[in-house]
């Protein structure tokens, strides 16, 4: 590289020493987790599908091995790495799962042919007062009475998204209830009379998982999430869902697509 310094990736995959920051308030250990994660994704750690050996990656990150062991066990626990004994730490090379966003986007059917089974699980439940943000996407006064559900989906007894969504309380009383036993929102709309529904807009971010999504998606510290806003409509454009949903960024990657 040329007129600039180079990123931790970079460092990292040129077997330079990488420098992390004491006394940031954040552990050294969810740093080397952080910096060994990104270089990953980017191909230049790991490329050959195995980490250096703990002396060297000890020594590029001017640490002691209990505190790499400390963040390559984080990593081992999040499904990134794999470590084998005698052999070595390897990285986990399954694929991610590609989930389709799109006009009927459903997590049923979205990772049909990728994984053998898929399950959502209600967390819990609530009505309450729509804050500013639900209100606006349900098309609601802020403070009128809203359900909100917490769920988590697994995919082949994986965990991969975990979601809070809102509904109008006065549409659809005892949603909640009504999910806990069919386990699907489509199927639960039908039960209200809603055959079809379809996606009004998504909008997506990346952020650090919090600690409701960390102990959940069986994360450790530092794990990111990417995190997918959405309303849907009815077939008149009312809408009937606003949602939140994070998924885990090693293990989905969200594909939109024009398609209905």
């Amino acid at each position: 590289m040329t007129g600039g310094k180079a990123g931790t990736a970079d460092l990292i995959g040129q077997g330079q020493k990488q420098a992390v920051t004491r006394k940031s308030g954040v552990a050294l250990w969810r740093q080397i987790a952080d910096q060994i994660r990104q270089a990953i994704s980017a191909g230049t750690l790991g490329a050959d599908g195995k980490l250096p050996p703990e002396m060297v990656l000890s020594e590029r990150f001017g640490v002691n091995r209990h505190t790499l062991r400390s963040a390559i066990a984080a990593l081992v626990q999040e499904g990134v790495l794999r470590a084998e004994q005698g052999r070595g730490t390897f990285v986990e090379s399954r694929q991610k799962l590609s989930y389709p966003i799109s006009a009927r986007t459903r997590f049923s059917t979205g990772l049909r042919g990728q994984t053998r089974d898929r399950r959502s699980n209600l967390l819990a439940h609530a009505v309450e007062p729509a804050a500013r943000r639900v209100a606006e996407g349900l098309s609601l006064a802020e403070g009128a009475p809203v359900v909100r559900l917490e769920t988590l989906s697994e995919a082949d007894e994986r965990p991969v998204s975990r979601a809070t969504s809102w509904f109008d309380a006065a549409r659809f009383t005892g949603y909640a209830e009504t999910y806990a036993e069919t386990g699907s929102i489509t199927l639960s709309f039908q039960r209200y009379g809603i055959e079809d529904y379809f996606r009004k807009s998504t909008l997506v971010s990346a952020r650090h998982a919090d600690a409701a999504d960390l102990a959940d998606l069986k994360l450790s510290a530092g794990a990111i999430v990417l995190v997918a806003v959405a309303v849907n409509v009815d077939a008149e454009g009312v809408p009937i869902q606003y949602a939140e949903t994070r998924f885990v960024a090693d293990r989905v990657e969200l594909s939109v697509s024009t398609e209905a």
